[in-house]
């Protein structure tokens, strides 16, 4: 059995947006009982993580980690079509990643105590995201 289905968030720029809970909610329409649910950001200039859900000091943190990787506006960048936070975005997406796998049991998603998904916006900037997860079992 397979279920898909596309959600849409709206960040407030650069920072993280926790969507575990929307997650869960496509998991139990799914009604799988054993399997896997996969979270796809369908952008390159944000990402999809697992990260801990309890301290928020530890996403700031990210950010700080995330800005030694890829600085905006450094000048030996040569994409820069959208602003000085236009590559650093993409090289944070590819250094994050995109996705995220999670088992599920029982219709729910087995993170562990500390854990929650979040899309994490590269860009300074509101945009308008969408996640595409799909549950299979």
């Amino acid at each position: 059995m397979t279920h898909q289905q596309s959600l849409e968030f709206h960040t407030h720029g650069r920072g993280t947006l926790e969507i575990t809970g929307e997650v869960a909610r496509v998991v139990r329409a799914a009604g799988v009982s054993c399997g896997l649910a996969h979270v796809f950001v369908q952008h390159t200039s944000c990402s999809v993580v697992l990260t801990e859900n309890a301290d928020p000091s530890v996403r700031r943190d990210l950010e700080t980690l995330a800005a030694r990787w890829a600085p905006d506006g450094d000048p030996a960048y040569r994409h820069d079509d959208e602003g000085d936070d236009d590559m650093a975005a993409h090289g944070r997406n590819i250094v994050a990643g995109a996705a995220v796998s999670v088992p599920v049991a029982d219709g729910r998603l087995l993170l562990g105590t500390w854990q929650g998904i979040y899309l994490w916006e590269h860009r300074t900037i509101a945009h308008r995201r969408r996640v595409v997860v799909t549950v299979v079992g």
